[in-house]
């Protein structure tokens, strides 16, 4: 049966898969339809891996960790059971939900996304707005990692995003690339709106050895930054990022002390004209803005961030600076994070390490 036959009508932002009381956008809402029948416009993915946001994880981790040991099983039995009560994955705490990987297995007839069948592809949307049905109990998982094998199947909507997964790349490295496109992208259009006036910014990229740090540092000296700081919060990753070769400079700070990071900044060459956030903890906020020089810009991309600290704390610091919060959606940033992977061994040597 085609859902289009029900009472409810079809909408390309998914509002028809809603169940809440109130209208709300899918993102917003407490409960999605997840039933596999299609309206019209769209997509059924058969999903092979999911990519759980990273503060999404941590928390979950931090959540059912004892004595240092985390106990996978019952982060498992937790996201399990947020699929199943709201049809989406979407953390009660954090908010965030993350991506998936999948084989495309039906498309509506009116689907604009240019998907056929058999196409495997990465979602670009996040999965706090997408349906999703777990049907394996998650069994190839140990609930220790943010990447996450699963037989399900997801449903995309006439604005959802999706991207085919080149073929040169495994799925797992793709999948965690397209996770964070969206951060090198906007990275470097705000880098290259300060070379057209003819300055060279000076770049602190916080958490700079992570997956959305490390292309954000790519792509800032990629778009012309003078100067690039990776900010790390031990050695251990200074390291890492020092050995991949992408920062001028390698900071280490903790960046939930602000005083700490705005001097670990300063000494690395700053205050910095771009600051972006790339971390996944809470507390933030303060040191990123007093790390910006006057003027400048802060780029959130954590979903960690809360946006009424920095807002007031700029606020409270009497600082001029630009805040811009990461949405994850820039046109082309799927492309563009995947040739700068390709560009640069020590990004994808960083990524690979991961996997």
């Amino acid at each position: 049966m085609n859902a289009s036959t029900g009472t409810r009508t079809g909408d390309p932002t998914g509002l028809h898969r809603v169940l809440d009381d109130g209208v709300v956008l899918p993102q917003a809402a407490q409960r999605l339809d997840a039933r596999a029948e299609l309206w019209p416009d769209e997509v059924r993915v058969r999903v092979e891996r999911l990519n759980l946001d990273a503060a999404s994880f941590r928390q979950l981790e931090r959540k059912h960790t004892t004595y240092g040991e985390t106990d996978g099983a019952a982060v498992r039995a937790e996201v399990l059971d947020i699929v199943a009560t709201r049809g989406k994955m979407q953390n009660p705490v954090t908010g965030s939900g993350g991506m998936l990987v999948g084989t495309v297995e039906e498309v509506g007839p009116e689907s604009p996304l240019g998907l056929a069948v058999g196409d495997k592809v990465a979602t670009l949307v996040s999965l706090t707005l997408t349906p999703l049905v777990i049907e394996d109990g998650l069994a190839g998982w140990d609930g220790r990692s943010e990447q996450v094998p699963c037989d399900g199947y997801a449903v995309l909507f006439g604005r959802s995003i999706a991207a085919v997964i080149p073929d040169d790349l495994d799925p797992a490295l793709s999948l965690s690339v397209m996770d964070v496109c969206g951060a090198p992208a906007l990275t470097a259009r705000v880098v290259g709106e300060y070379v057209e006036q003819g300055r060279a910014p000076v770049v602190a990229v916080i958490g700079g050895a992570g997956k959305s740090g490390s292309l954000s540092l790519a792509a800032a000296r990629a778009a012309g930054a003078g100067r690039t700081i990776g900010v790390v919060p031990h050695a251990g990753e200074h390291e890492l990022l020092a050995g991949a070769g992408i920062a001028d400079v390698v900071a280490i700070a903790d960046a939930r002390d602000p005083i700490a990071l705005r001097d670990a900044v300063t000494e690395a060459g700053g205050p910095a004209d771009v600051t972006v956030v790339c971390v996944d903890v809470p507390g933030c906020e303060g040191g990123a803005i007093l790390a910006t020089a006057e003027g400048g810009t802060v780029i959130f991309f954590s979903m960690a961030t809360s946006f009424s600290a920095a807002a007031l704390g700029a606020e409270g610091l009497a600082a001029d600076v630009r805040m811009l919060v990461g949405n994850g959606y820039v046109p082309g940033h799927a492309a563009y994070a995947m040739e700068l992977l390709r560009a640069d061994a020590g990004v994808r040597a960083l990524f690979e390490r991961r996997l």
